[in-house]
């Protein structure tokens, strides 16, 4: 079943916003401390709307724990991968792992069965992620051990994805779900950065790198509640490689305003996500 416009376009304005604050902070030098701030502008922002939203139903408790637990781990996961790989590397192996997981666990673990079409849009839009991840640097244990937790990355990607969809499903207020998560997730991975890296953490706030953290932050926080919104509107599998779809317009972002070749991989790695967007939506 082909998602409707208002998701498709929810789920691709999210995509861009993703990427547009990737590229804000790729070229940060201290990968650890611009996620705080990434985590802790969109927490804040969230934690200031919570006297004006409903708190979610009870039965969505344990999702929206869970949920935020594994957001952790997945940026830790991420700013590890960061330390050992390169962003041209590390980053399409994590967010197109992420989407194939998710359309195989789906009928088991949330009862989505996909329609041929459906899957093999999800298949073509992974692979052409995937195929961006393509470089000598897994000859190497350097490289062998980025591709593993960027692919760790995915695992913890898939798992916060169907936590995040069954949750506000079950939450009798998309955005009161919305809110309350994004709200609480960053607080164990605030205070463990405060408790290693205090003074580092308010010297970085306070700088330009810092400012681009927080409005990178802001752009993650409302691009993300467009994909909560739309998991609460359509099949979870295809909405997640939609989101995905992110990784290619980083590519043109970085090509268009870094001066970064497109190169004829990246054009076989869009033309494979394109087909993929008119599959699941055929």
């Amino acid at each position: 079943m082909s998602q409707t416009p208002l998701v498709l376009g929810l789920v691709l304005l999210a995509a861009l916003l993703h990427a547009v604050w990737n590229a804000l902070i790729k070229s940060s030098e201290d990968s650890w401390l611009t996620t705080v701030m990434v985590f802790a502008a969109g927490s804040f922002a969230c934690a200031l709307l919570l006297p004006f939203v409903p708190v979610p139903a009870r039965e969505s408790w344990s999702y929206l724990a869970l949920g935020a637990l594994l957001h952790n781990v997945y940026v830790t996961f991420l700013v590890l991968c960061y330390r050992f790989g390169d962003l041209s590397h590390v980053y399409p192996l994590a967010r197109g792992s992420g989407p194939l997981l998710v359309a195989l666990l789906s009928g088991r673990v949330v009862g989505e069965t996909l329609a041929a079409g459906e899957f093999g849009g999800v298949a073509l839009i992974s692979i052409g992620i995937l195929s961006l991840a393509l470089d000598r640097s897994v000859a190497t244990p350097e490289g062998r051990r980025a591709a593993a937790l960027a692919l760790g990355t995915g695992v913890w990607i898939a798992g916060y994805t169907l936590v995040d969809a069954m949750g506000v499903r079950r939450s009798g207020t998309t955005l009161g779900y919305i809110v309350w998560l994004q709200a609480v997730e960053a607080v164990p991975f605030l205070g463990v950065s405060l408790a290693l890296r205090g003074r580092a953490v308010f010297a970085f706030a306070r700088s330009a790198a810092g400012g681009r953290g927080a409005l990178g932050g802001l752009m993650a926080t409302f691009g993300y509640s467009l994909v909560l919104w739309a998991y609460s509107l359509g099949a979870i599998a295809p909405i997640a490689a939609l989101r995905e779809t992110s990784t290619i317009l980083a590519a043109v972002i970085g090509t268009l305003l870094l001066g970064e070749p497109f190169g004829r991989r990246r054009i076989l790695a869009a033309a494979l996500v394109a087909a993929g967007v008119v599959l699941i939506n055929a």
